[in-house]
């Protein structure tokens, strides 16, 4: 995992349209690729078999969440959202009311989700760039659609607990997290993904 998502400036004589970047995307499936509300292009490593079940372990706690209330489709970090700033972001894990997600049309599923999720997740591993994550969800805070963000700090065992139009909250080193009221009664347990770390 590098520390830092190298920086590729697109010129502006030469903008990438949405199904470009998805086809860019495609064939460099081995790299997770961003696109910031510039143009510019962030490449990040692959993720590996240690970071895959550690945000597994997220999902599986989110899915069964969902799948008791019935109320919403969550999202794992192959899903790109597009931003209403022109940005384009892979969280590492989603959430979507149901009746939302309901009334999307099917052809921009195919390449993004044209609309922001309720709640996003990301994760910082260890020796990653804090500050560069931190805003990427102050920019996620912005989208109307976003009423919760999670930044789960895995290097300090933290968790940053982003809502609209309020300073962020740090928890140190959270046994649970809620996500009342947006997600009600859905309740991390950070046991698991601290050991993984």
């Amino acid at each position: 995992m590098l520390p830092s998502p190298l920086i590729l400036q697109i010129p502006s004589s030469m903008p990438m349209t949405d199904k470009q970047l998805f086809d860019f995307c495609q064939v460099n499936s081995h790299l997770r690729i961003e696109k910031d509300r510039f143009g510019h292009l962030s490449i990040m490593s692959a993720i590996d078999e240690k970071i895959g079940n550690l945000s597994g372990s997220i999902l599986e706690q989110l899915r069964d969440w969902s799948q008791q209330h019935n109320a919403g489709v969550i999202f794992d970090d192959n899903t790109r959202f597009k931003l209403s700033s022109g940005a384009n972001r892979l969280p590492y894990a989603a959430w979507m009311k149901l009746e939302r997600w309901n009334t999307l049309s099917s052809a921009p599923k195919e390449w993004f989700i044209s609309t922001c999720p309720d709640f996003v997740v990301e994760i910082r591993f260890i020796n990653q760039n804090l500050q560069l994550i931190q805003e990427k969800m102050t920019e996620y805070m912005q989208e109307s659609e976003i009423k919760l963000g999670w930044l789960i700090d895995l290097q300090h065992r933290q968790v940053y607990i982003y809502y609209p139009d309020k300073l962020e909250e740090c928890l140190e080193n959270p046994v649970t997290v809620s996500a009342d009221p947006v997600l009600p009664g859905f309740v991390l347990h950070t046991s698991g993904i601290w050991l993984l770390s």
